[in-house]
């Protein structure tokens, strides 16, 4: 197979998000309601040999970087030697964990030995009583004891996801820039976007990332653009001058990213999806086992792969050329 992983819109895709399971251990309020969410039996998620089989398929069109999400990745049993596996196929390059953290520490040692070399942990307030309340339960000290261990085992870089919310966290903007400013690590504002949203409910928490540069203007904190952070995706990157990190906006709403999206998604149930906000999925578990079928049917994703997701005409209530999807983030993988 010598044809590489090219949409129509010529954009080359050699990112593969896999989530491997569309279970969590918390329940925040953006990715999942806390209660009533229907989980996929584990009969019907994706065997750690078809998903080996998948990536080894595609490496050799020029897959290179891997993201494993969920749900939480980390209660998927013994991740650490699916992650071994992976590592493993000759041509991938990189291999990146999202995670929200609380199991993280007790497995960072394994699961950087099996191969993992970057992580992204959700981290939406600082604050232990609001963090909580935010996941619906969640400690903030395993989350703040998994950057350390993050840290301790050399992953590099480390980042941390903080979706704003109007009315929940978006006063804690300068406790995120001042932790850019006191360790080497990136904060990446993101969006609240309407994913698996049926309803325009989701508007009355949305914030513009425009206000994380206007807190840096009222501080008086000189900002400049930042160059390239491996793997950094979607996020525009600065730095506040003498900080040792950076921080990153990730607006896919009001400024969207999609003319260099090079991703695919895999959903811990075996569908290709395309993009993230439209409803188009593919799946891939009959084609397992015929290398050439499993192939086009990748090739046949990014036939229909939009040029845009349109998340800005949701804003305005504008019509749109696609049916979005209603699958929840935790059922698509963060």
């Amino acid at each position: 197979m010598s044809v590489i992983l090219t949409d129509r819109f010529g954009r080359v895709h050699d990112y593969l998000r896999i989530s491997v399971t569309d279970r969590c251990n918390l329940r925040c309020v953006y990715c999942m309601p806390e209660e009533g969410m229907q989980f996929e039996p584990d009969e019907r998620l994706l065997t750690f040999d078809e998903i080996v089989e998948v990536v080894r398929v595609l490496a050799a069109l020029g897959l290179r970087k891997l993201r494993i999400t969920g749900g939480e990745p980390l209660v998927r049993k013994n991740i650490e030697q699916l992650i071994a596996r992976l590592s493993a196929i000759n041509g991938i390059e990189d291999i990146a964990l999202t995670t929200n953290g609380i199991f993280f520490a007790s497995k960072a040692e394994q699961l950087r030995a099996a191969g993992l070399t970057r992580i992204n942990i959700s981290l939406d307030s600082l604050r232990a009583d609001r963090f909580s309340l935010i996941t619906r339960g969640g400690d903030i000290n395993r989350v703040l004891n998994a950057i350390d261990a993050a840290y301790r085992v050399g992953l590099n870089p480390i980042k941390l996801n903080v979706v704003l919310m109007k009315g929940l966290n978006d006063d804690e903007i300068d406790d995120f820039l001042q932790m850019t400013i006191d360790r080497k690590i990136q904060v990446r504002f993101i969006e609240y976007m309407p994913i698996g949203h049926d309803d325009a409910g989701w508007k009355s928490k949305y914030v513009p990332l425009s206000k994380v540069t206007d807190r840096c203007a009222e501080r008086g904190w000189q900002v400049t653009p930042y160059g390239e952070i491996y793997g950094n995706g979607p996020s525009q990157n600065f730095q506040i001058e003498g900080a040792l990190g950076t921080f990153g906006l990730i607006h896919p709403v009001s400024d969207h990213f999609c003319e260099t999206c090079n991703r695919l998604r895999l959903t811990a149930d075996g569908n290709i999806k395309p993009c993230l906000y439209w409803s188009d999925e593919f799946n891939v578990r009959t084609y397992i086992g015929n290398d050439q079928a499993l192939a086009d049917l990748f090739l046949k994703a990014l036939e229909v792969k939009p040029e845009s997701h349109e998340m800005a005409k949701a804003l305005l209530n504008e019509q749109q050329s696609h049916i979005p999807t209603l699958r929840r983030m935790s059922q698509i993988g963060g």
